[in-house]
């Protein structure tokens, strides 16, 4: 299918396939006095007698036409699939328009009144562009048993009515919220009160709308087979207008989601580099045009989707999404977050203004991610707020009360998103839960219930899945979109649709591949580096059993552990993802308060609750926690965000441990310092550490760099340089940015001949490893430095696995620093690093890494803005027969106060009286529909020095 980019259907994410039938109806369709066309459904299939639909059985739907002189019609669908189809199939005809296609409803039509015409009429609404809040058909559900009307914003499309349950379409003003203009009849006027009427027919959806899983259609499980991702890339970079572009659907403009996904999907092949550097090039130089699609006045608002594809587009390919296109992408997606509800930009805190649904909202989440910055504590938190209680998220950005339907395409998203962020496992969870129970007997996915299979929804499953770490569910999905794969390397949306198209051939590449948006890498040009460290024996060196003892590290004391190295294999085994088993046995050693030789635990080390408690060594506690998705505020049974909240010093006391205001009570390091500042912002406690943030930016040196100790000797420092910029890169204003930008230049020009860099030992493997990670916030400007410096590391690696101290001294393997050497190499920020332990994620990607692999993280979206009306565009419910239509019981008096007029049954057994298009129960005009889914250890924490006296009189 081809896109429109502005579409302004509210469920982003139905990506259809233009079938034959569908084109061929389209062009019969045109408005009778403009002549301009009209995209609808001009027809309804025969209505189910009004008896079929009972209190526990069917669902009602009933139109308000008073506003023509008319009343109030209403009508059965026994079997309803989805709200759209419960219209059509009670008896209703639609229109949409040209601007948004047949997914809003721009007009409505019955044979039960004047003879099928659809109002409101032409003279009055053109129906060219998306009508105004003033007037429109509003969309209004309530649910089996519910006294009062519920807006709906989730889409007629998308919406999946429950038996007995009532929907209403009102004309007039109603605002986006809901809370004026519903209907002036009650759900029980019109709701079915014949509760013996006839039983549920064994087809029906299943109670509550979800679905049950089931083989696909041909009853046959796919065989256990891999696609073929090239063949895939090959067919798309075939679709490509004049080689760089896709273009809508009526081919006589660009496609910017369709393009941007394509790229993705391009670069997660890595086959295409020639189509995906054309690609990328013209997003550059029309970013503007997908970025303001109405203009770039002085007030125009970025678009939220365009800008988190191109930001996601320009990291994929190397590129600076803070300089992409002439435009800084990520400021475009922090500078506008919501503070609270503004018209229908904003329906509450924590928005990305004009997201409208969960996708483009975990869209923006994850460009911001994946670029290193913690998106604001409030667009985080707003996934909570649109999780349905089954667990899945609903397919708009509800506000409190609002009916909430789990979707399954925007449950694959937010999936992606919350797991790269990571911290949030009380939403998460549930929402990988509930996605995983809706996997079909034969791997597949639907994109709602009773639909048919599709690969659209299949693939983005897939991508979440394995994101979670439900491998062979993904396997399963994987397995599925292999074996419809066609000759000619492209796949189709279903089996009512078996051409190869764009949308479905994206999803499965990225499926193939085992990537999604926000981990696939294909760096355009970049250099590679001759060799590579082995992290596979890397890992095996530090899980060695006589190095990890019972989950620790003892090292130069026999009986008291290093409770700071300990953490620092923890977190290259989580960058590398070679050993979780090992990466367990720390984990919960720490994690359970676990006894070294001395009878000490991680708590004696960080000296928590007493006045020696160290922001450093709680700070690095708590990172561990946030990366292998623990809770860091019930880790090693304490709460370690608030310790660190309390130990932010708000004056200079040396005998306390404070140097100055924002000084954390004796981080006596740079290192311990940015350590607590990362792990008090990736726990959303960004208001907490914004003094600390500020005393780290004043320690920064005039040319760059940061020293090592505090109180500041002025000394450059590279590991100390290299952690401080992955801490500030975390926030998202300017001072903090322009100061990581002057320490990576700074840092770069570190670099030695060799590929080193220096360090206290020398040719320093610790800081070459550092330097590493802090210039992979800038990958596509240092992409030739990383790779030395890898090539370098390499060179210091051992036989066993482990890696020297310094290319200058001796050839011995040492722990320290081969615990940075692996996890440095892999160019992980601290700051972004996640692998979730507890639910089995697989091995993150190494951002940094010249040579990438697959990993799980999170992926790509969008939609389109909202609209007053929304219908949200589903997929073609595959069903070759006619949805039936729903009944009501005699309808209450005429004459009651505030009733809109005489109620009046959709006729049953026949279309409307005008005589349109017999409606075959699937959506066969929907043509357009937005479906884009689109450690270091820290130099040895100084605990010794806080053990001294105090100074008398001394307090923080």
């Amino acid at each position: 299918m081809r896109v429109s980019h502005s579409s302004t259907s509210t469920h982003p994410s139905r990506a259809r396939g233009r079938r034959p039938a569908a084109v061929l109806l389209a062009t019969l369709v045109a408005a009778a006095t403009t002549g301009t066309l009209l995209l609808g459904h001009p027809g309804t299939a025969a209505a189910d007698p009004i008896e079929q639909c009972t209190a526990t059985t069917g669902a009602i739907v009933a139109v308000d036409f008073s506003p023509w002189g008319g009343g109030l019609v209403r009508g059965c669908d026994a079997h309803p699939s989805t709200g759209m189809n419960l219209l059509h199939n009670a008896g209703f005809t639609t229109a949409g328009t040209v601007h948004d296609g047949p997914a809003f409803v721009c007009r409505i039509g019955t044979g039960a009144f004047a003879a099928g015409t659809q109002y409101p009429t032409p003279a009055t609404e053109p129906c060219t562009t998306t009508p105004l809040g003033s007037a429109y058909w509003s969309y209004w559900i309530a649910e089996p048993g519910a006294a009062t009307w519920t807006y709906s914003r989730f889409g007629a499309d998308g919406q999946k009515p429950k038996d007995g349950e009532v929907e209403a379409w009102v004309y007039g003003a109603t605002d986006l919220g809901g809370t004026t203009g519903g209907p002036r009849f009650t759900p029980a006027e019109v709701r079915a009160a014949n509760p013996d009427g006839p039983s549920p027919s064994a087809s029906s959806a299943s109670p509550g709308g979800s679905p049950s899983p089931s083989a696909s259609p041909s009853g046959s499980t796919p065989p256990a087979r891999t696609g073929d991702p090239a063949a895939a890339a090959a067919w798309l970079a075939g679709q490509l207008a004049d080689g760089d572009h896709m273009a809508n659907w009526s081919g006589d403009a660009p496609d910017f989601p369709r393009t941007a996904l394509t790229a993705l999907s391009l670069a997660g092949s890595g086959t295409q580099d020639a189509a995906l550097r054309k690609v990328a090039a013209y997003l550059a130089a029309h970013a503007d045009d997908f970025l303001f699609p109405n203009g770039t006045a002085p007030d125009a608002v970025p678009d939220v989707r365009a800008a988190a594809m191109l930001a996601l587009v320009a990291e994929a390919t190397g590129n600076d999404p803070r300089a992409f296109g002439g435009r800084d992408l990520l400021a475009a997606l922090t500078d506008h977050v919501c503070d609270g509800v503004q018209g229908s930009r904003c329906s509450a805190a924590g928005d990305f203004q004009g997201a409208a649904n969960p996708w483009n909202q975990a869209l923006g989440v994850l460009a911001l991610a994946r670029a290193g910055v913690v998106p604001a504590p409030a667009v985080l938190d707003r996934f909570a707020g649109v999780q349905c209680a089954d667990g899945g998220f609903a397919g708009t950005l509800i506000r409190p009360g609002q009916h909430c339907e789990s979707d399954p395409l925007s449950t694959a998203e937010t999936v992606l998103a919350l797991h790269l962020t990571g911290g949030r496992p009380q939403v998460l969870d549930p929402a990988v839960s509930w996605l995983a129970a809706q996997q079909q007997a034969d791997g597949s996915f639907l994109p709602y219930p009773g639909g048919s299979p599709d690969a659209f929804s299949t693939g983005a499953a897939a991508q979440a899945l394995r994101a979670a770490g439900r491998t062979a569910e993904a396997d399963r999905a994987t397995g599925w979109l292999a074996a419809r794969q066609n000759a000619d390397g492209g796949l189709g949306p279903d089996e009512w649709t078996p051409d190869s198209e764009a949308p479905a051939t994206e999803q499965a590449i990225l499926a193939f591949t085992g990537t999604d948006p926000s981990t696939v890498l294909r760096q355009l040009n970049a250099p590679q580096p001759a060799r590579t460290p082995d992290l596979v024996k890397a890992g095996g060196y530090l899980a060695d059993p006589a190095r990890l003892i019972d989950g620790h590290y003892y090292e130069g004391f026999p009986d008291f552990a290093d409770f700071g190295l300990t953490i620092d294999t923890a977190y290259a085994l989580a960058a590398t993802g070679t050993d979780d088993a090992a990466l367990r046995r720390i984990t919960d050693f720490l994690d359970q308060q676990g006894k070294d030789r001395s009878e000490r635990s991680v708590n004696d080390w960080t000296a928590i609750g007493t006045e020696w408690a160290g922001g450093g060594s709680i700070g690095k506690e708590a990172l561990l926690a946030e990366i292998v998705g623990r809770d860091p505020r019930n880790f090693g049974g304490q709460d370690l965000i608030a310790a660190l909240d309390q130990l932010v010093c708000d004056h200079a006391d040396a005998g306390a441990g404070c140097d100055g205001p924002g000084n954390y009570q004796w981080a006596q390091s740079v290192f311990s310092q940015s350590l607590g500042v990362i792990a008090q912002f990736r726990a959303g406690h960004a208001e907490q550490a914004a003094p600390a943030a500020a005393y780290l930016r004043g320690l920064q040196n005039a040319d760059g760099s940061w020293p090592s100790l505090i109180p500041n000797s002025h000394t450059p420092d590279v590991d100390s340089t290299a952690i401080a910029a992955m801490a500030l890169d975390l926030l998202p204003d300017q001072e903090s940015g322009q100061a990581v930008e002057r320490a990576l230049t700074w840092l770069a020009a570190q670099q030695l001949p060799d590929g080193g860099f220096p360090g206290s030992a020398g040719d320093s493997v610790n800081s070459a490893a550092l330097a590493v990670q802090g210039l992979s916030l800038r990958q596509g400007a240092n992409a030739a430095r990383i790779a030395r410096a890898t090539e370098f590391l390499a060179g210091q690696q051992n036989a066993d696995g482990g890696f020297t101290v310094a290319a200058d001294g001796p050839r011995d393997s040492d722990l320290r620093a081969s615990a940075q050497a692996t996890g440095g190499v892999t160019g992980l920020s601290f700051g972004t690093l996640s692998h979730r332990l507890d639910d089995g994620t697989g091995t993150p990607e190494p951002s940094g890494s010249p040579s990438p692999s697959p990993s799980a993280s999170a992926s790509a979206s969008a939609s389109a803005s909202p609209s007053p009306s929304p219908s949200a565009s589903a997929s073609p419910s595959g069903s070759p027969a006619p949805s039936p239509s729903a009944t009501v019981p005699p309808s209450a008096d005429a004459s009651r106060s505030g009733a809109p007029g005489l109620v009046v049954d959709a006729p049953a057994g026949g279309g409307p009286a005008s005589g349109g298009l017999a409606f075959t129960g699937t959506e066969a005009l929907e043509l357009v529909v937005p479906g884009l889914l689109l450690t270091a250890a820290g130099g040895a924490v100084l605990i010794a020095v806080r053990r001294r006296t105090k100074a008398a009189g001394g307090s923080r």
